[in-house]
This record gives C-alpha cells, sequence and structure tokens, in this order.
C-alpha cells in the first residue's frame, strides 16, 4: 500500500509541476547549487531552478562519498543541465568561486 500511495503522491507532485516547467521552457531558467556539509561532515550539494516565478528545489545530492573536484562538480552540473533542458538553461549559479575557476568550461555566477 506504500508504493501505491507513494506513487500516486509523486504523480500528483509532477502534475503540479507541468505549468512551472511549461514557463521554464517559455521565459528560460537558471541553475543554482549550493554545497554544504553538516556538524557530522556530511557533504550535500542542493540543485535548484530559479525563472519568472521564483526558486524551486529540484533535489539533493549526498557528495560525502566523493572528493567534491572541479570535474565531479562540472560532472554534476551538466547531468542536471541535461535533465532541465539544455536550450532552455540561460545560466549557471555556484556558490564558490573555486567552482568557477576549477570548470572553467562553462559560465558560473557566484551567489
Amino acid at each position: 500500500m506504500r508504493v501505491s500511495l507513494l506513487q500516486k503522491q509523486l504523480k500528483y507532485t509532477n502534475d503540479l509541476l507541468k505549468g512551472h516547467k511549461e514557463s521554464w521552457a517559455i521565459h528560460g531558467c537558471s541553475i543554482m547549487s549550493d554545497a554544504w556539509t553538516d556538524r557530522k561532515h556530511r557533504s550535500i550539494i542542493n540543485f535548484m531552478v530559479n525563472y519568472s516565478l521564483g526558486t524551486m528545489f529540484v533535489k539533493s545530492i549526498d557528495n560525502s562519498s566523493f572528493v567534491k573536484s572541479g570535474d565531479k562538480i562540472y560532472d554534476l552540473l551538466d547531468k542536471f543541465v541535461e535533465e532541465i533542458g539544455e536550450q532552455i538553461v540561460v545560466q549557471v549559479i555556484t556558490n564558490n568561486t573555486s567552482n568557477y575557476v576549477l570548470v572553467g568550461n562553462i559560465h558560473l555566477l557566484n551567489f
């Protein structure tokens, strides 16, 4: 029963997001990432989409199991941009100057 309820809730949530995703396609959007570490030294990277109606959290990745290198950050951002749609992403924003230097081959802004 839990699986069927979860599937229904997931469908409901995805249906709510359809209008937002359509707005991304019409007006474009920005991809934002924010990495942080909790008190137990677990590293998390949050991925969000910013667009004309505001900012929407999309997903988190626990990156405790790998080194946060420029190549890995680039791979994660690249996959997320592909997931959202390369043709609608206007810019990629990250929280760290070292990400800008390490990734280098895509334009990153700092916030």
